[in-house]
């Protein structure tokens, strides 16, 4: 069954995010040399801001920065180091391409940094485990993602036996975090909220819950969903993560129909294609009688063959 995305407006460091008429797509840029999915494949600066351009021109309505890989086999980024790594890529991204910047951080001193470096949004994948964090949204603006999480930063998580019913867990622990945001001065307009795929939660309960999602919408805020490229999807399909995509748009697809707003993608290309065909077929986008198929696109160019050379 299809549940429409109820609509909000965002507050966001002094912009108003209109959300819900459409999804909109946060396009990852990895400011850390280890992350899982990219195998630290953008080094420098430079390649980062490109990536991140390329994900704008992709169809990329926020990029979301982070300096830390999530994997749980390496020790924490110091505060210094972790602003170090986001600070120039944010001032870049947020002057010279003029995105939307999210800050993919739990460490108050980090996400102060970004904000003050150009950063609107805070996307805290700890659960507001640290109260502070809050107070810097409260006090700069920003928006702030509350995700749910039952572990640690940097804690994995897998027990089968952890949850009677992984969205009622989920629903409790995402309205007592609000509740701390709220106390800490955060205004209900700053939030989002994150169900937290395949942190601390086992593939089969992230599956449960994502089955389930449309529930989240009783907490009254945008949901954000980072499904791209996750564990669940690699333990159903067997695939390494850059072999994720079609379980991504499958969960992409799933995620539309429960009424989510964002949703967190390494392959933007893909999910705007996706979504712009979804939309013509389903009568949301009419296309002009005009219409029409470049001839530079009708056929795949040859590949050249330089085996002689």
């Amino acid at each position: 069954m299809r549940t429409a995305a109820p609509t909000y407006r965002l507050a966001a460091a002094g912009r108003v995010l209109e959300l819900g008429s459409r999804p909109w797509l946060m396009g990852v840029v990895n400011a850390s040399p280890d992350s899982f999915s990219d195998g630290g494949r953008y080094r420098t600066l430079e390649q980062r801001v490109e990536l991140a351009a390329e994900l704008l021109r992709s169809g990329a309505d926020i990029l979301d920065v982070g300096g830390e890989s999530a994997s749980t086999d390496r020790p924490p980024v110091e505060v210094e180091e972790e602003i170090a790594r986001v600070v120039p890529l944010i001032e870049r991204v947020a002057a010279e391409l003029g995105a939307i910047v999210s800050v993919d951080t739990y460490k108050p001193a980090v996400a102060r940094a970004a904000i003050a470096a150009g950063a609107s949004i805070v996307n805290d994948v700890s659960g507001l485990r640290d109260p502070e964090l809050a107070e810097v949204c409260a006090h700069t603006g920003a928006a702030l993602v509350v995700m749910h999480t039952r572990a640690s930063p940097r804690q994995r998580m897998q027990d089968p036996d952890l949850y009677e019913d992984v969205t009622r867990d989920v629903l409790s622990f995402l309205g007592e975090r609000i509740a701390v945001a709220l106390q800490a001065g955060v205004a209900r307009e700053q939030l989002i909220v994150d169900p937290g795929p395949d942190f601390a939660k086992t593939p089969a309960q992230t599956v449960e819950l994502l089955a389930g999602v449309s529930r989240l919408h009783a907490l009254g805020r945008p949901l954000l969903m980072a499904i791209s490229r996750k564990d669940f999807i690699g333990a159903l399909t067997g695939r390494a993560p850059r072999e994720r995509l079609a379980g991504t748009l499958a969960a992409l697809a799933h995620g539309v129909e429960q009424g989510a707003h964002i949703f967190r993608m390494h392959d933007v290309a893909a999910a705007s294609d996706y979504l712009a065909v979804r939309a013509a077929l389903r009568g949301d986008l009419v296309p002009g009688r005009d219409l029409a198929l470049p001839e530079e696109l009708r056929h795949d160019r040859p590949v050249a063959d330089t085996s002689a050379e």
